[in-house]
């Protein structure tokens, strides 16, 4: 991007696991918005020769690959979630990769708005220049119920991984914006809209350019 060139709305997509980010992130990228998702950069960062990967390798050892050399994420989840010190190593090898490609394709972005997917907004908000935050929330026992049909996981393991999140209240204080996802696709689906409506507003105010 061009140092004179004004960057578009930027909009932080955050929830905990099993609250519907990605059903409403689809939602907004069928309505028009340039969709950034984080899952599925550092996805592609682990991908078999990329040099994140082979630095994971490097910190855990090859037991975090599957029979195909690829990285076993399933078993790389649970050795995180049950050490913190792990999941920070992890967070310092695929971050910075991270925010370097968001950037990139925001940058790219021919969208009235960007909207960023970020699991761990509120562990890194710092690493990006965002306008405004959405939550996607529900409450907890809904979202294990979530979790517990999609991931077959145990209660252990659910404990684990609600553990190794910020908590709904602290996702709460820094939200401008908050979906309570807890009536079905169809109430999801009105309330993206509206805000798509919103933000549509919000980008060109954004971009319109202010008076010296």
């Amino acid at each position: 991007m061009q140092a004179d060139t004004p960057r578009p709305l930027c909009i932080g997509l955050t929830g905990g696991i099993g609250s519907g980010k990605s059903e409403a992130a689809d939602e907004f990228s069928r309505l028009g918005a340039a969709v950034i998702d984080t899952d599925l950069i550092a996805r592609q960062l682990v991908e078999p020769g990329q040099p994140a990967l082979a630095e994971i390798i490097k910190s855990f050892g090859k037991d975090v690959l599957d029979a195909g050399g690829r990285l076993d994420r399933a078993r790389m989840k649970q050795r995180i979630f049950a050490d913190v010190q792990q999941r920070r190593q992890l967070e310092s090898i695929l971050h910075p990769r991270i925010r370097k490609q968001v950037l990139r394709e925001a940058a790219q972005a021919q969208a009235p708005y960007c909207l960023l997917v970020i699991p761990l907004l509120v562990e890194t908000r710092a690493d990006y220049s965002l306008d405004r935050v959405l939550l996607i929330d529900c409450p907890e026992a809904l979202q294990r119920q979530r979790i517990r049909t999609r991931d077959a996981m145990s209660e252990v393991d659910i404990d684990a991984a609600l553990r190794a999140q910020a908590s709904r209240a602290e996702r709460q204080a820094v939200a401008h914006d908050i979906i309570l996802n807890d009536a079905g696709l169809p109430a999801l689906t009105v309330a993206v809209k509206r805000l798509h409506r919103q933000y549509e507003e919000l980008a060109i105010a954004h971009l319109r350019p202010h008076p010296s």
